[in-house]
């Protein structure tokens, strides 16, 4: 950066200063995020949710039979049929996309579920004509927060994903979504409500013994990892064996909302007071893909009016004022451009925005995508190394997915570095292969892993071990063969 001004050079050393997380404030953060988990977990709770999902097992590979998938995203709607052969470890999949119209995310809740079920009519017509079917058991990805009680229902706490119907927050999905399907006779036993990053650890488990936590990466961010009902005292009144295993859909992006320890920019700050739900999510906001490009965005606009420094000197720019106008996904062109002289970035910044950078100015964004980019991953870290320190491990695989894992350049070898660090690893570990914890590529979380629960819950329900299952009488006559 030898060719880069005095004015600019002050502005990059600032932003370094405010997004760098050295070693010492990521065990910081750490060990708070260790005591915000046990928190959750109590009586009394904490700002994470911890909430048990009544997955009860890890497959061992044998799992058998033919379970349904239903996937409900903000965009489309997937549906899977996953059969589980003899063979451990393997599975066929089919499936179909079904959009998800727009006028359906603030319409009526009978509207919503008459068109899942219509999707799911036209699945089982298609792949199962003139066949008479019992009930196939379906396993249904649901990643809103959702309060379980049973494993085979759910009452939203709030609709995120640009969703907003009316009488369904507070209240059990499950039985609308039924009724939905029993009125047009569609044979379905809904067996297991699921979230994804339960779905996400499930089916990583299904092929690799070691994996021990899920993650998503993406759009928001969350884990689940298994706990010992023993360890649950808000479950305690419920007088289960203390060694019965519990999956946890941790919520862990309310991680730190009373702002004791995250490392927080005045962008971040913004960010927050201006979201529709300020003061909740503290952590999702500084790491998930919805927030990335916010962050850079307005600390562009702060630069462009700062006096000490002539960013985009004398343009205007409308565009760039646009918010939420930028996503990951530009900051991870930035990081990758190839260029010297960084021309792919000039390009982007001339369609996007259509303003004309300098190669100092290039050279600073350059710099402060990295900065943001690297501070995701990093802090990202924190919340896999708490859940190890927290169970005592030492070494174990991660299912991780999610858009900023899967396409955000470096993101996975930033954050293995992070964890090097936060655990005090050797020399030559922490570059993402074959370190103690490894963050790997998730099997199909809300496909594979939504079936996989339905067909744990069969065999739990066999062996009459029916805790946290409102239906099992149902769920037996499920038919979970061809």
């Amino acid at each position: 950066m030898a060719d880069v001004p005095k004015d600019l050079m002050d502005q990059i050393t600032r932003l370094e200063e405010l997004f760098v997380v050295p070693t010492e404030k990521l065990k910081e953060i750490t060990d708070h995020f260790v005591n915000e988990l046990t928190k959750g977990l109590s009586v009394e709770g904490g700002s994470i949710p911890m909430n048990p999902t009544w997955c009860m097992a890890f497959p061992d590979g044998y799992e058998t039979g033919t379970y349904l998938a239903l996937d409900m995203g903000g965009t489309n709607l997937r549906v899977c049929e996953i059969t589980l052969p003899e063979e451990k470890g393997e599975f066929d999949i089919i499936q179909s996309k079904y959009r998800m119209p727009e006028e359906l995310k603030t319409g009526t809740a009978e509207e919503l579920w008459g068109y899942i079920a219509d999707c799911l009519q036209q699945f089982i017509e298609y792949h199962h004509e003139d066949e008479d079917l019992q009930a196939l058991p379906l396993g249904f990805t649901f990643s809103y927060p959702a309060t379980q009680e049973f494993i085979d229902h759910g009452v939203l706490q709030r609709w995120t994903k640009g969703f907003d119907i009316e009488g369904v927050e507070g209240h059990d999905v499950v039985p609308p979504f039924e009724a939905a399907l029993a009125e047009r006779g569609v044979p379905i036993k809904l067996t297991a409500l699921v979230n994804d990053t339960t779905g996400t650890m499930i089916a990583s488990a299904y092929t690799d013994p070691e994996m021990k936590i899920g993650c998503i990466f993406g759009t928001g961010c969350n884990a689940a990892y298994m706990e010992e009902c023993g360890s649950i005292p808000k479950l305690a009144h419920m007088n289960l064996d203390p060694s019965l295993p519990m999956a946890i859909n941790c919520e862990w992006g309310a991680f730190d909302n009373e702002h004791k320890v995250l490392p927080r920019t005045p962008y971040d700050i913004i960010i927050d007071k201006e979201s529709p739900r300020p003061g909740q999510q503290a952590f999702e906001k500084m790491i998930a893909g919805l927030y990335l490009g916010e962050i850079f965005r307005l600390v562009l606009v702060d630069l462009h009016g700062n006096p000490d420094c002539k960013i985009f000197d004398g343009q205007e720019i409308p565009k760039l004022k646009k918010a939420y106008s930028l996503d990951a996904g530009f900051l991870s062109a930035i990081e990758e451009d190839p260029f010297e002289n960084l021309q792919e970035t000039a390009d982007l910044l001339q369609n996007k925005l259509s303003l004309v950078a300098t190669k100092p100015e290039l050279e600073l964004i350059r710099r402060l995508a990295e900065l943001i980019g690297t501070r995701a991953a990093r802090l990202s870290a924190c919340g896999v190394a708490a859940i190890c320190k927290k169970k005592g491990w030492s070494s174990c695989h991660v299912g991780a997915d999610g858009s900023v894992f899967n396409k955000y350049p470096h993101f996975k070898v930033r954050g293995a570095q992070a964890l090097k660090e936060i655990l005090d690893w050797p020399a030559g570990k922490g570059k993402g292969r074959n370190d103690p914890i490894e963050v790997l590529p998730a099997e199909d979380g809300s496909g594979v892993g939504a079936a996989l629960i339905a067909a744990l819950t069969l065999k739990r329900v066999a062996k009459g071990q029916n805790a946290g299952i409102r239906d099992p009488e149902a769920m037996l006559k499920c038919g979970v063969t061809k």
